[in-house]
């Protein structure tokens, strides 16, 4: 097989098995490494020992390489597609993942995810979507490296650089908005004005009072430019990251305020969050709310936690054409620009 994809495949199913980014992106930096060689001169440099001493390349990755190269699925491939259930030529989507059209939700290197913008929007690409939002951090989440007003300005210009080399996917500038303490968006109206997609999350003070929670998130939901409320109570069950209670905050007040002003529920697809919990979702639907499920990838393997999203969603009775990422892009953007 072509040891490149083969190399690209092992680090997405690395990401999406959630092991260590150190790990995955020697995968990818040996892919990068090697892409430019004709795969005659692949197979020389493998068989005179250069291949060895090519920056990039270490034991594991000539090993994928090697295999690759003499036409079998490397064994570390092998393996990875086994414990993920994937066929050698992985799995069709089904049910209500077969509907979703795209993910609101994805983070690059510009804040604090481990690939290139560009490496994101093909990974979506292959994943069969039909549109990518590109939602890095906002300024104050300086632990993620948020984006001031001019540096979104200018990842608004990559996006426009990538997009002409994907005819198959079409890039949404975005952006995930810190909902700070006073319920106002972290970036300036005028920058979030020029964006298509803005997911508003809260990620500080999680442990606020009821009631101070509440105004916190009705004042942000009903700012104009919110589409999406991200991630709404903050909980993680699970992961590395250990677990965290959800915040407390009246949810019936919460949801009626996303109906009354056509804010999405998020449901977040990511296995540590579980965003909202399923009474929750209960109660959003009950409220009239719409709902989105991204994936909140902070790699390209991570995209394919879509699938736990909407397995979620199916679970709990959640129709397809009340989710916005069913859409095609064209209404979607009809319904971010309201």
């Amino acid at each position: 097989m072509d040891p490149v994809a083969a190399l690209e495949e092992i680090a997405f199913l690395l990401e999406r098995d959630r092991a260590s980014a150190y790990k995955s992106k020697a995968f990818r930096r040996a892919a990068d490494a090697i892409r430019a060689l004709a795969p005659e001169e692949l197979a020389a440099r493998a068989a005179d020992g250069r291949l060895r001493r090519t920056a990039g390349v270490g034991d594991s990755t000539f090993a994928v390489i090697s295999q690759a190269l003499s036409g079998e699925v490397p064994e570390r491939l092998a393996d990875l597609r086994a414990k993920a259930g994937l066929s050698p030529a992985g799995t069709a989507p089904t049910g209500l993942r077969a509907e979703l059209r795209g993910d609101l939700h994805s983070h690059t290197e510009w804040s604090d995810g481990t690939t290139s913008l560009a490496v994101m929007a093909k990974a979506a690409e292959a994943q069969g979507l039909e549109y990518l939002a590109i939602t890095d951090h906002s300024p104050s989440l300086r632990v993620a490296n948020g984006l001031s007003a001019e540096r979104l300005a200018e990842q608004q210009e990559l996006i426009e650089v990538v997009q002409a080399g994907l005819p198959g996917l079409r890039l949404l500038a975005g952006i995930e908005v810190d909902i700070l303490v006073d319920g106002t968006l972290d970036q300036t109206p005028e920058m979030l004005g020029r964006l298509d997609v803005v997911v508003g999350s809260v990620h500080s003070k999680l442990r606020m009072e009821r009631p101070e929670m509440t105004g916190r998130m009705l004042r942000a939901i009903a700012d104009p430019q919110l589409n999406v409320l991200g991630h709404c109570t903050g909980r993680l069950v699970e992961g590395s990251r250990g677990t965290r209670p959800q915040s407390t905050f009246d949810a019936e007040a919460v949801f009626a305020a996303c109906a009354e002003y056509d804010v999405a529920v998020e449901i977040n697809s990511r296995p540590e969050r579980q965003d909202p919990p399923d009474e929750l979702i209960a109660l959003a639907l009950d409220a009239g709310c719409l709902f989105s499920i991204d994936s909140d990838a902070h790699a390209p393997g991570h995209l394919s936690f879509l699938e736990l999203g909407a397995a979620r969603a199916e679970a709990n009775g959640v129709p397809a054409e009340r989710i916005v990422t069913t859409w095609p892009v064209e209404r979607l953007l009809e319904w971010t620009a309201r």
